[in-house]
């Protein structure tokens, strides 16, 4: 050994307290440098993968979301059908419930005008009844040139009018 330090030359204190100043230097650095960097850079390895982990969640909840959203449209969808469907029907109902009162209405007025000409006409009848007797009593007055009395009177009518 004695060969290898005076053919390199080396001083062993010197060599000796290098290595003690290698080693605290290296344990000051550690300590103050790497540890709290390997901490940092640890941190930051986690906080990107939290971060990658709720991107991912974050799309998943945004492809159910989406999902939810179809299929919340579709129903919604479905039942405006059904209301403009009930609506449809029931618009059908009240035109044919209107069409039937219309009709009973007419009916009605249909009606109402018969018996205003049956009894105009039943009216017009008896007028025209009233008339022929009295045209009757007169050419009978005439033909016979005397008036008969009450009685002889509405026998003549009968007969004429039968």
């Amino acid at each position: 050994m004695d060969n290898l330090i005076a053919t390199f030359h080396l001083n062993l204190s010197l060599l000796i307290a290098q290595v003690i100043n290698f080693a605290i230097v290296l344990a000051v650095l550690y300590w103050f440098a790497f540890k709290p960097l390997t901490k940092m850079m640890n941190e930051r390895a986690e906080k990107i993968s939290q971060g990658l982990a709720d991107a991912k969640r974050v799309e998943e909840k945004l492809a159910q979301t989406e999902k939810d959203y179809g299929r919340q449209l579709a129903e919604a969808k479905k039942q405006a059908n059904v209301i403009l469907e009930k609506a449809a029907r029931d618009t059908e109902a009240k035109k044919a419930e209107m069409v039937v009162r219309a009709k009973e209405e007419i009916g009605a007025i249909i009606n109402q005008e018969k018996q205003k000409m049956q009894a105009e006409k039943a009216k017009t009848l008896h007028e025209i009844k009233a008339e022929v007797a009295d045209l009757v009593v007169a050419a009978v007055e005439k033909v016979l040139s005397k008036k008969l009395d009450k009685k002889e009177d509405m026998e003549m009518i009968r007969k004429i009018v039968k």
